[in-house]
């Protein structure tokens, strides 16, 4: 499995679409860095080169965010947001849904699984 930026693409996809596996890289980003590199977007993983694969990695490096450091600054937004406590931050605090979808219903990736409240029975009366 060719390793790029840490992680292993599969090999029997094609490149334009094993990029993506790499976190905050979609197929139009991945078509633009393979144009760059001079790769065809058809070539199968397992068929590059180490060359194509230093080329590829280096044009990620210096024109994405990708990986560890996107990640690291999504989760520094999201600590902004509720070191501010605005209302998008207090959302995430207590974990429901942040832009504006209903609670009524739905919504349980969110909310997670159902709390049942009550539904306790009285102990009936000694004879």
């Amino acid at each position: 499995m060719p390793r790029i930026l840490g992680v292993d693409i599969p090999r029997e996809k094609k490149i334009e679409v094993a990029l993506t596996y790499l976190y905050g890289i979609g197929r139009t980003l991945a078509r633009q860095v393979l144009d760059e590199a001079g790769v065809d977007w058809n070539k199968r993983a397992k068929d590059l080169t180490e060359a194509d694969v230093s080329t590829i990695t280096g044009i990620i490096q210096k024109t994405c965010r990708v990986e560890g450091d996107l990640r690291r600054e999504v989760q520094q937004n999201i600590k902004r947001l509720m070191d501010i406590r605005c209302y998008r931050g207090v959302r995430h605090v207590k974990g429901l849904p942040v832009r504006g979808q209903r609670t009524h219903t739905n919504a349980r990736t969110r909310k997670g699984k159902r709390k049942t409240v009550g539904g306790l029975s009285k102990k009936a009366p000694a004879p």
